[in-house]
């Protein structure tokens, strides 16, 4: 599988990554998945604090224990649970920071995480507090870099002008083209983008008419417009799944196209999908039913 540098941090990821949010709960699971993903050539590995309210990290943790030095692990941070343990409330304090940080190296069983990330971010955040906690944690060597998850212009801009983030991850794919207006700003800024939602929900996959049917919307597709853009994706390629993620990855602002599964046999698909060749014609051909969006809201 082949890598890309993250930014400029000199850290290579591979160009599909393993979003492990939707990984199963039974550990056994897990594991397998993990390792088929391993051994399949993915190297970056993308977990949240907030994930199960820190369960998935702990399952994480296990199946990478004896094979951390072939990953580049990646977490998230300002999603603090509270009491319950079933809400939880945004804290980006650089308290909650510090001490977020501890809580998921233990369940990770790893001294040091390769990208810690901002799970979110509001303009009310103290953005110089946010960044002088992510950078002594990486001159105490606890993470080797740093960047933010978000999908708000205004917040992604300040985030990039203040901090030596090297990476933003974003929800991306063929039905919501809204990051393409920044990829050219953020590569400028020597970042990377971190595609989330590669496959849209499953709609970009063989299943995507069965899945349009009971989805209402998706971001500015009613259920009429989407189950003809999708059934239009697939009149017009026999590998729309291929196309998906080859879709992200045409651009060299992205560094790394996460894929989630919940069985083998999905990561499996995803693997073989990013195996095939999808020519720029192809991609080209299909790009031309697609919207082109721009965020609405929180604008610089």
């Amino acid at each position: 599988m082949k890598k890309r540098e993250l930014g400029k941090s000199g850290i290579q990821v591979s160009e599909l990554g393993l979003g492990c949010m939707s990984l199963p709960a039974e550990r056994n699971e897990v594991d397998n998945v993990v390792s088929a993903a391993l051994d399949a050539g993915i190297t970056f590995f993308d977990t949240a604090d907030l994930y199960d309210g820190g369960a998935n990290e702990a399952l994480v943790g296990h199946a990478i224990r004896n094979r951390r030095e072939e990953i580049i692990l990646a977490t998230k941070v300002g999603n603090k649970m509270n009491p319950d343990g079933n809400t939880w409330h945004w804290d980006a304090s650089k308290e909650h920071i510090m001490d977020g940080v501890k809580a998921s190296l233990k369940r990770l069983e790893t001294d040091y995480i390769d990208l810690y990330q901002l799970h979110g971010g509001t303009m009310e955040d103290n953005a110089d507090e946010v960044i002088e906690a992510f950078e002594r944690l990486k001159d105490e060597g606890i993470i080797r870099q740093y960047g933010i998850s978000s999908i708000r212009p205004n917040v992604i801009k300040r985030f990039l002008q203040k901090s030596n983030a090297v990476s933003i991850m974003m929800q991306y794919n063929m039905l919501d083209r809204r990051p393409e207006e920044w990829f050219t700003k953020i590569s400028e800024h020597n970042a990377s983008v971190i595609v989330r939602g590669t496959l849209a929900k499953g709609l970009l996959t063989a299943e995507g008419l069965e899945r349009a049917k009971n989805t209402q919307s998706f971001v500015s597709y009613n259920q009429s417009e989407l189950y003809k853009i999708v059934e239009n994706l697939m009149s017009n390629t026999s590998q729309l799944h291929a196309a998906a993620i080859h879709f992200c990855l045409q651009n060299q602002s992205v560094a790394t196209t996460l894929v989630g599964a919940r069985t083998n046999q999905q990561l499996t698909d995803s693997i073989q999908a990013y195996n095939m060749s999808i020519g720029q014609e192809e991609l080209h051909a299909l790009t031309q039913f697609l919207k082109l969006d721009q965020y609405e809201q929180h604008r610089v």
